[in-house]
């Protein structure tokens, strides 16, 4: 079956007629257009900025991902503009200031059609001249908490408010250094603030009572600390009483009620900003009303907690370096190629790739193919049983990678061509949502190696017996198989003899 967007080979037309077919509808690239995954890398590269990783193009989609955990920024006017260019390009993101994981979809640009008009992806990138989304990393606060207390304030309550904010200070990166409680009166809250000052550049006050207005207890003691109230309220429901004040360097937070409930609230959208480094002022605030809406709809209860989010998939690499080259007469893996053994070139491919961790699974002479991989970053795994065939070392490799792996690509140690941008390639097809759970790599229509298989493969990769590896299961499940094409013939390019070898080498000198 030839999937959407396919490009047929002199091969293809062949199979068709053969099968009885004599007619199909096919898209040319006209010199008007530029083609869907070089339209998407192009303004995927123009919309990026700092901090912002940019997945390769696969079927006209881009993605765009945090590097790192905290803020995302958005120039959504820009945005707004590129969409309404032509129908044919789209850019969808994030909402701006949003607090994401590294690793988190930022964006995608998706082209519609098979092409976009060349004018109108020039036109888009003169609408980037700067990039429009950028990510602003977390950078570590010294925190300090004074809680209020007043006749009859429960420890137990107390405890609770600090546990839930000394969860929200280390999520970001950041720490506590500094905690005190102290009467609900002017003058003992303005020491506290004063001590804090000396210590910590984030200061958060949690009041045994709600913060009425500027002249009540809290606002009162930041000013007789010397600090300045600089914006009281915001239009974040749950979150309108806070308070937001500078002390020297330091910023100070009059903290509402809801900051002792672990949902999102208004004080989340606060702390994210301070925490990336980004100013809140009056303004900043102001603006915070369009999504602030975060109670539950009585009617359909919603619950505030953060949602999965989309992320790039976590794939690991499984090197198959343990058979015993009974057919080369010595272990072909160590033989020189290009000044290198032959293992040490798909190793680097994979270190080089968007793959982690990468597994390398020994057998024959595993001291020397150790050696040959000295000072790479790589976790070793040792197969006593590699005599027995290769689904052995395949069931190391997968016993071996960590459980938060999305998928694991499998490569073989005597596939020299390999290089990293075929690797990353199978690893942006992958998405098992749209039925991409085995991604293999192809060239004029025959199917090679690499090949990428999911997690949910896995159990049935393990139960293989003998000399083979997990192929089978592309034909078992060919619903979910995505053929990706290699831009050279390194997916078929194996050694297996010393003719293989030699003719490899005059090939490539």
């Amino acid at each position: 079956m030839f999937k959407k967007g396919h490009v047929l080979t002199a091969a293809d037309i062949g199979v068709l007629q053969t099968n009885g077919i004599g007619e199909a509808i096919i898209a040319r690239i006209e010199e008007t257009d530029v083609a869907e995954n070089e339209a998407a890398a192009r303004i995927a590269r123009k919309l990026a900025g700092d901090n912002v990783r940019i997945g390769a193009a696969f079927t006209g989609r881009a993605n765009l991902f945090a590097t790192a955990d905290g803020v995302v920024t958005i120039d959504a006017e820009r945005i707004g503009a590129i969409n309404a260019v032509d129908e044919s390009i789209t850019v969808a993101t994030l909402t701006p200031f949003q607090r994401v994981s590294g690793r988190q979809m930022l964006a995608t640009v998706k082209i519609i059609p098979f092409a976009a008009p060349r004018e109108a992806v020039e036109q888009v990138e003169r609408l980037l001249e700067r990039p429009a989304i950028a990510l602003l990393p977390f950078k570590p606060r010294k925190a300090a908490l004074i809680l209020t207390v007043v006749p009859g304030t429960r420890p137990a309550l107390l405890d609770k408010t600090r546990a839930a904010i000394d969860a929200r200070i280390r999520r970001i990166g950041s720490e506590l250094v500094f905690e005190r409680q102290v009467p609900h009166a002017t003058e003992d809250v303005g020491r506290a603030i004063e001590s804090a000052a000396s210590e910590a550049d984030l200061i958060l006050v949690f009041g045994a009572s709600a913060i009425t207005d500027r002249r009540d207890v809290i606002p009162a003691a930041i000013e007789r600390a010397g600090g300045t109230v600089v914006h009281f309220g915001m239009p974040v429901d749950p979150g309108n009483l806070l308070l937001i004040g500078k002390l020297g360097a330091a910023d100070v937070v009059g903290l509402p009620g809801c900051a002792r409930s672990p949902k999102l609230n208004g004080f989340d959208f606060v702390l994210w900003r301070l925490a990336a480094g980004l100013s809140v002022g009056r303004t900043d605030i102001a603006a915070m009303g369009v999504g602030g809406l975060l109670m539950e709809i009585p009617i359909r209860p919603q619950p505030r907690d953060e949602p999965e989010v989309p992320r790039a998939p976590k794939i690991g690499a499984i090197v198959l370096a343990g058979g015993a080259s009974s057919r080369m007469g010595s272990n072909k893996l160590l033989a020189q190629i290009g000044g290198q053994p032959m293992v040490r070139r798909i190793v680097d491919a994979a270190l080089a790739s968007d793959a982690s961790p990468i597994v390398v699974v020994t057998g024959k002479d595993a001291e020397k193919v150790r050696a040959a991989l000295a000072g790479c970053d790589v976790r070793f795994v040792d197969n006593p049983d590699f005599a027995k065939g290769l689904s052995t070392s395949l069931k190391c490799g997968l016993t071996t990678l960590p459980e938060d792996c999305d998928g694991a690509v499998i490569l073989l140690g005597d596939m020299p061509e390999i290089d990293p941008a075929l690797i990353d390639r199978l690893i942006v097809a992958f998405n098992p949502t749209e039925g991409r759970a085995i991604c293999v790599a192809t060239r004029g229509g025959k199917r090679g190696n690499p090949v990428l298989f999911a997690r949910r493969f896995f159990a049935e990769m393990e139960a293989i017996e003998g000399d083979v590896g997990a192929r089978g299961l592309i034909g078992a499940y060919p619903e979910l198989v995505c053929e990706v094409e290699a831009d050279s013939d390194a997916p078929l390019i194996d050694i297996d003899t010393a003719e293989d070898l030699a003719a490899y080498r005059k090939a490539h000198p």
